[in-house]
């Protein structure tokens, strides 16, 4: 999946299901000079995710 954020970033969104972020990326995306930080922002935005479910998982772990 980080593959995907680096090389096609708003693919990245779409298939986590963010679509109107990922037309944003996009936009971004097409500008050459738009591209790096559509990357970065979409890696960024996966380990954020990746960040947030482990916390999630955690927390229902230690309510039980």
């Amino acid at each position: 999946m980080i593959l995907i954020a680096i090389l096609l970033p708003w693919l990245s969104f779409l298939f986590r299901g963010k679509i109107f972020t990922a037309i944003i990326c996009l936009i971004l995306q097409i500008t050459l000079i738009g591209w790096l930080p559509a990357a970065i922002w979409a890696v960024v935005s996966l380990q954020n995710a990746r960040d947030e479910r482990r916390t999630n998982k955690l927390i229902k772990a230690m309510k039980k």
